[in-house]
């Protein structure tokens, strides 16, 4: 599920929107009010129900081989997502929406790469929600190893000291950090 030229995406659970209104999100970290898409490189991103916490790293030009190894895995391709068990019913069960929204009215946004595209003003969809399907067959089909771990922490704190690119949604309803053993 990727936008065709001159689209990005909007992934949600509701498929009955017909219009975007810019808003100020209660989580974000921006005081400006806009509607959030992404383009193809950063759909994959959005390939989970929305509250899930999700750690997602690949390889840049500048990852080295020891990070890749030790990260993402010998033979295991080139971007790996990570959830926790407690949310594999929710990945598997949801009904994820996709909405094409035409891309002339959006910006990147986000430094120094861009993460997302907005837009300010109002958007139409171009046509009504697309089903995005089979969650994990999306993965499997663009080569994205999806990892289940019990929390999500030490693999977060490893990605983001690591030469990987790298992106964190949701982690705020991530299980809490583990306490670590005194030696």
């Amino acid at each position: 599920m990727r936008p065709e030229p001159g689209q990005v995406l909007h992934f949600s659970e509701d498929a009955t929107i017909t219009r975007f209104v810019p808003h100020v999100a209660a989580t974000a970290q921006r005081s400006e009010a806009y509607v959030w898409a992404v383009d193809a490189g950063r759909c994959p991103d959005y390939w989970f129900p929305r509250q899930c916490p999700r750690a997602m790293a690949w390889t840049v030009p500048e990852t080295t081989d020891a990070d890749r190894e030790r990260i993402i895995g010998p033979g295991c391709g080139r971007r790996v997502h990570a959830i926790e068990y407690g949310w594999l019913e929710a990945f598997l069960n949801v009904r994820l929406y996709a909405y094409r929204l035409p891309a002339e009215k959006f910006a990147p946004i986000g430094e120094p790469v861009p993460h997302a595209m907005v837009a300010t003003e109002p958007v139409e969809p171009l046509g009504p929600a697309e089903p995005v399907g089979d969650l994990l067959g999306l993965h499997e089909r663009a080569g994205i190893q999806l990892r289940l771990l019990d929390n999500l922490w030490e693999f977060w704190d490893a990605v983001t000291a690591s030469s990987l690119g790298w992106s964190g949604i949701r982690l705020r309803n991530a299980l809490p950090r583990r306490e670590t053993a005194r030696r």
